[in-house]
């Protein structure tokens, strides 16, 4: 597996029809064909064809929420234990965190230190890290531009590799 991309949590959507980054105002999938991270339009219904190109999908806590408001300090930790042993299992190259603020909770960064996006000197069990905007359409921390640079980012990154 070259990337796994990690979301926070299933949105209420994603968990009605059982597919990732569901929301009606989400920009994930498109994001992954503009950057050329795949090269086909793609639909969140088309999510399990992302093995097609060595990537894979994950939340850090399986339960769906319509937001991360309610989400439990103890579901973090057991959402970061889960997907620590799906890293070691699957031993991407890369785990792309889907949002600054997933990633702050993963990595116990401060909320005074900066993070920004794209490839971290931090590893998550072995894999090297890299940080996306969460593409969420209630995102207001990031224009369209930005996110898409960033995806843009990860694709430049994995060409060289």
């Amino acid at each position: 597996m070259r990337v796994l991309f990690v979301g926070i949590n299933p949105g209420m959507r994603s968990a009605q029809i059982g597919h990732h980054f569901a929301g009606y105002s989400n920009r994930f999938w498109k994001l992954l064909y503009e950057s050329r991270l795949v090269p086909e339009p793609i639909e969140t219904e088309d999510d399990a064809r992302l093995c097609e190109w060595g990537f894979g999908i994950t939340n850090l806590v399986p339960r769906a929420t319509p937001g991360i408001d309610t989400l439990r300090p103890d579901e973090y930790v057991a959402g970061e234990r889960a997907l620590r042993r799906k890293v070691r299992r699957w031993k991407p190259s890369v785990v792309a965190f889907v949002g600054v603020t997933l990633f702050r909770v993963v990595s116990r960064k401060r909320s005074s230190e900066p993070i920004g996006l794209g490839l971290q000197a931090d590893t998550f069990e072995g894999a090297r890290v890299f940080v996306l905007p969460n593409p969420s359409g209630r995102n207001a921390n990031f224009s369209y531009p930005e996110m898409l640079a960033a995806f843009r980012g990860l694709r430049t990154w994995l060409r060289k590799t």
